[in-house]
């Protein structure tokens, strides 16, 4: 009986390291597609916005696989406490880290619609304000697979440097168009890029709330706001 016990519980174990290297590659792929939306609209490359673009089934196919052996789990393993707030939580990410690449993908939209504008967007610097929100997301996915709250809250705290650097690129923007009226139509699309960016930040922060529930227990918001005024 003990050895069905042991031999029960390696399984699980094998399910939840799976479980989470799927997360992981999931949430990598995400990322590496949050990088090239960037640089595509940094640079108005149209070839690499339709790469970003294509890459979306990549993400919704592991999302679908996820969910998946999280509800295998739950069926068949029928966790209890701790190990239930984990099966739980990757299946509260995984709807995260999917919409994290559909924002991509927007971003990626975007650089076609300004470049098919002449529009510019060198003027702000985007490149900034992207690599702290994907520095969260990276570092939310970390704290997941280490449980490791000292980045749960460096997620959290980064969140108002990203809301400040939205405030900010957002005026210069509003400047732009006040300036160079002819360019407006672009300016507005580079407006809601940002916001996109602002909104994988906001994301990080998701992932990095359930974290702490998964680890402690109590879910809590540890955002002090929710968006950017």
């Amino acid at each position: 009986m003990v050895q069905s016990l042991s031999y029960a519980r390696q399984a699980y174990n094998l399910e939840i390291n799976e479980l989470e290297h799927d997360l992981l590659d999931m949430g990598s792929r995400a990322e590496q597609m949050i990088q090239q939306a960037v640089d595509s609209l940094c640079t108005l490359d149209a070839p690499l916005a339709h790469i970003v673009m294509l890459r979306d089934d990549e993400i919704d196919e592991r999302d679908l696989a996820i969910e998946a052996r999280c509800l295998r789990l739950l069926a068949l393993q029928q966790p209890m406490a701790g190990d239930l707030r984990v099966v739980g939580t990757a299946m509260k990410m995984i709807t995260d880290i999917e919409r994290v690449g559909d924002l991509a993908v927007d971003i990626a939209k975007i650089t076609l619609k300004i470049e098919k504008e002449f529009g510019q967007t060198s003027f702000i610097d985007v490149p900034k304000m992207a690599k702290v929100a994907r520095t969260m997301f990276h570092e939310a996915l970390e704290a997941y697979v280490h449980r490791d709250l000292d980045r749960v809250q460096e997620v959290v705290n980064r969140d108002e440097e990203v809301d400040a650097l939205y405030r900010e690129l957002r005026t210069q923007i509003f400047q732009n168009m006040q300036d160079n009226p002819d360019t407006v139509v672009a300016d507005a699309w580079l407006l809601l890029a940002i916001h996109h960016v602002e909104r994988i930040a906001d994301h990080a922060v998701n992932i990095a709330e359930r974290v702490n529930f998964m680890v402690t227990g109590e879910f809590k918001q540890l955002s002090p706001q929710l968006n950017a005024s």
